[in-house]
């Protein structure tokens, strides 16, 4: 069983499953709701669980009673968590999803990791013991980039999760191993996104484009492969899916056949409402 250290975001996701998203002044039923954690590194740590793995997620929680609701709902899940601000006093973000039923597409509103960075002095140096792989989400640059150092100085691939650009991510991103970028990411001032994580000297990188090819480069290599076409209902999440299960498969797999296994995951979870549904399918079922 392999153990994974996943570093970034925490939240409270207010999940609706609504006819439209309202316009202004309008009130809406929801059709379904959920009250989940989330947060890009907390779905992937609890997709790399759900593939039978230990996940140790990093982020800030704090006291607030709402943190407790975070803590509950992780241990679901059997994800160790490590809370980076534990003096913090302020309720996590909470972060408002609708999805639209008839497309499966999201519109997201959220505060993310403002005001809560952790000083990279508060990264206990614990966290990397019999880590096999790390991923960064970038929502806490300060204690990513502590972690990323002590990471490729004891060998530990290190994936990043480059959903849009952070600042200090110039800082992390040639420390990583992997580097799975969505594609709407892009380095500032730099077009071609693939091209300026390569001159970065990044062995792998790939870009996603949801039910479009995954463009990738392999040690220089590049190629592009083809993700599950599905009856979508609900895109939320997907990519977080994504990095959690590439994370599970690259231990076991070279680079390109990780991405398509991980595609498989991800297509699967747009089958279902929420981010959590997919977890009932057996892998082999994936």
């Amino acid at each position: 069983m392999a153990t994974g250290l996943f570093v970034g975001l925490i939240t409270l996701d207010c999940i609706y499953r609504v006819d439209h998203v309202p316009s202004s002044d309008e009130k809406l039923v929801a059709e379904e709701s959920l009250l989940v954690a989330g947060g890009p590194a907390t779905n992937a740590a609890i997709a790399f669980a759900a593939l039978g793995n230990r996940a140790r997620l990093a982020g800030a929680l704090g006291q607030h009673p709402l943190a407790d609701l975070i803590r509950t709902d992780l241990a679901t899940y059997g994800v160790e968590v490590v809370d980076l601000t534990p003096e913090l006093q302020s309720p996590p973000p909470l972060s408002t999803i609708l999805v639209t039923a008839a497309t499966g597409d999201r519109a997201v509103v959220s505060r993310n990791a403002v005001g809560r960075q952790a000083a990279p002095a508060t990264t206990p140096a614990a966290l990397l013991t019999d880590v096999d792989i790390v991923l960064l989400d970038g929502h806490q640059i300060a204690s990513s980039h502590t972690l990323a150092i002590a990471a490729q100085a004891q060998t530990i691939p290190i994936v990043i999760d480059a959903g849009s650009w952070k600042p200090g991510f110039d800082s992390v991103l040639p420390l990583a191993t992997s580097v799975i970028a969505a594609a709407k990411f892009q380095i500032p001032s730099q077009p071609d996104t693939l091209a300026a994580l390569s001159a970065l000297g990044i062995p792998e990188i790939a870009s996603t484009h949801g039910p479009s090819p995954i463009q990738f480069r392999d040690r220089g290599t590049a190629g592009t492969l083809p993700v599950p076409q599905v009856t979508v209902q609900d895109t939320l999440g997907a990519g977080d899916i994504f990095h959690g299960a590439f994370c599970h498969y690259r231990l076991h797999a070279p680079f390109p056949d990780a991405l398509t296994q991980a595609a498989q995951v991800a297509a699967q979870s747009c089958r279902h409402f929420g981010t959590r549904a997919w977890i009932s399918k057996a892998p082999h079922q994936l």
